[in-house]
């Protein structure tokens, strides 16, 4: 699907209706006093979380939204409506932040919570709210006061069950593309994914799996280099942690370390996730190769590594299978935590 993390929007709560000046004009009555009705309130500007929707790729197309003003009063203290509040949906995880992205306002945990973020101006007082002793034919009446409004980010932390994270070109889009209905652009060059990607795996009865691409995480990400924080952040709603090794690469461990000190150096529970590693592109190695790499990698880690290819189906299915395990019988894979080994 389409992923879309960030968006700026415009918003604009409703003005107030005005006050009504009026008098009474009844037969029989020759001098009716002031009777106008207070105008209505303007419409709220309201977030409501959506289940069904899992990116902000709507507000690419409508970036302002704005409520309702609210009816002006009328005459026999007949008060104006109300102005219908603007609902905008978005995804679980959605937090709002200032126009400058300086300031987390909201964040949108639940399905069908609804947040009033701006409210709506009052309404502006009936000529009748004004008479007194001293004045008892007011010709006066409020204007109604203005809506709030400002400009604000939308910033959607993906909810998947999976995430895909790896140095860049680690294969991580191919492998989405093989298993999911996912279409990410794959290329042999690093940072091909600029955006997270989403797909939906289903094996046999169970039920659907979310698989999410992870841009490709380089040393220091944590600091904001390379496509830095913005990509780290995404792994925060992830259940679980795929990780991708380049068996091809001279030092497995190495590249390994790098992104295991980056989630760890991130914190916010990264570094607690469950792991899963993966060894990719095993068919560009012989096989004595492939094993010597596997058997290292196990013994810095003391985690079981699984070894892929998309040139071959059997290993995605032996990694899948097993996946299937963890989300259905809640299985630990790896039942140690990861501890840092010295390397030799």
């Amino acid at each position: 699907m389409k992923f879309l993390d960030e968006a700026k929007i415009f918003l604009q709560s409703g003005k107030g209706g005005n006050g009504c000046v009026s008098f009474r004009r009844e037969k029989y009555v020759e001098f009716g006093g002031p009777d106008g009705g207070d105008g209505g309130n303007g419409g709220n500007i309201i977030f409501r979380g959506a289940k069904n929707r899992n990116t902000l790729i709507d507000f690419r197309f409508q970036q302002h939204f704005k409520a309702q003003k609210g009816k002006d009063g009328a005459g026999k203290k007949k008060k104006g409506a109300s102005g219908n509040p603007t609902y905008i949906e978005v995804p679980i995880g959605t937090s709002i932040y200032n126009d400058d992205y300086s300031i987390k306002l909201i964040e949108v945990e639940d399905e069908n919570t609804e947040i009033i973020f701006l409210k709506g101006g009052k309404g502006g007082f009936g000529n009748h709210k004004f008479k007194s002793s001293k004045n008892i034919a007011p010709k006066k009446a409020n204007t109604g006061y203005p809506g709030e409004e400002m400009w604000v980010w939308l910033r959607l932390n993906l909810i998947a069950d999976i995430g895909i994270v790896g140095l860049p070109n680690v294969g991580k889009s191919s492998f989405l593309k093989f298993v999911t209905n996912a279409n990410p652009k794959v290329a042999d060059y690093p940072f091909t994914t600029l955006f997270p990607n989403l797909g939906v795996f289903r094996y046999k009865d169970y039920q659907d799996i979310i698989i999410a691409d992870i841009p490709g995480i380089i040393k220091n990400a944590f600091n904001g280099s390379g496509l830095g924080l913005k990509f780290l952040g995404h792994i925060e709603k992830c259940t679980h942690i795929l990780h991708f090794v380049d068996i091809s690469k001279k030092d497995i461990i190495k590249d390994y370390q790098t992104i295991r000190n980056e989630l760890n150096k991130y914190g916010r529970g990264l570094e607690r996730k469950s792991e899963i590693i993966v060894l990719t592109k095993i068919d560009l190695l012989s096989q004595k190769d492939c094993i010597e790499k596997i058997k290292l990698l196990k013994s810095y880690t003391r985690k079981k590594i699984y070894a892929i290819s998309i040139k071959d189906k059997k290993s995605i299915d032996k990694l899948l299978t097993d996946l299937i395990k963890k989300r259905v019988n809640n299985i630990n894979i790896n039942e140690e935590k990861w501890t840092p080994l010295k390397k030799n």
